[in-house]
C-alpha cells in the first residue's frame, strides 16, 4: 500500500505476501491487484482467490484516518476511472489532517493543544445550546491557523463550522 498524501514523495505503507503457492515447484501466483474500496481492501490473488482486508493503524496510518477515509462510500469501484471525490466535513477528517500534521513535525504543541481543545468542544456541544459558540470558536481557530502546511486543517475546520 502507497500513500501518495506527499505525491512528490510516495510512501510504502503496508504490504501483504501469502508467500509461495508450492515449496516444491514454481507456479505462478501472487496478488494479481488491490483495491481501497469502502473501507476495506480488495486483492485478487492469481492462483487463490480473493483476499479481504480492514486497515488497522500503524506509524503510518492513524485511527483517525483510517475513519475518514471510510466514511466516503462509493457505490461501485471502477479504478480505471479513478473517481475524484472530497469527504464531507466530520471530526474524523479534521483529526486526520491534525495527525498527518503531528506525524510530518509540522505543528507546535501548543497549537496542537489549541486545536484539539476546540475540536473536542465542538463535538462534544455539536447540538444544543452551544453548538452555534462551538462552530464560531471552530472558524476562529481556523483564522488563527497560518501558513500553507494549515491548508487542508483550515478548510475541514471551516466545513465544519458551518450551520
Amino acid at each position: 500500500m502507497i500513500d501518495f498524501t506527499d505525491s512528490a514523495n510516495p510512501q510504502e505503507i503496508g504490504y501483504f505476501d501469502r508467500g509461495p503457492v508450492s515449496s516444491s515447484t514454481l507456479v505462478l501466483g501472487g496478488l494479481w491487484s488491490s483495491y481501497y474500496f469502502n473501507g476495506f481492501v480488495y486483492g485478487s490473488e492469481i492462483a487463490r482467490g480473493l483476499d479481504v482486508w480492514a486497515l488497522t493503524p500503524t506509524e503510518h496510518l492513524s485511527q483517525n484516518e483510517i475513519d475518514a477515509a471510510a466514511e466516503v462510500e462509493l457505490e461501485r469501484l471502477t479504478p480505471q476511472h479513478q473517481p475524484q471525490f472530497a469527504n464531507a466535513p466530520s471530526f474524523a477528517v479534521v483529526r486526520s489532517y491534525v495527525d498527518q500534521l503531528v506525524r510530518a513535525g509540522a505543528i507546535d504543541e501548543r497549537t496542537l493543544a489549541q486545536v484539539q481543545k476546540f475540536v473536542d468542544r465542538a463535538e462534544r456541544f455539536s447540538t444544543g445550546p452551544q453548538a452555534k459558540a462551538a462552530q464560531a470558536n471552530l472558524h476562529a481557530l481556523a483564522n488563527q491557523l497560518d501558513g500553507e502546511r494549515y491548508d487542508d486543517l483550515r478548510a475541514a475546520l471551516r466545513g465544519l463550522a458551518r450551520p
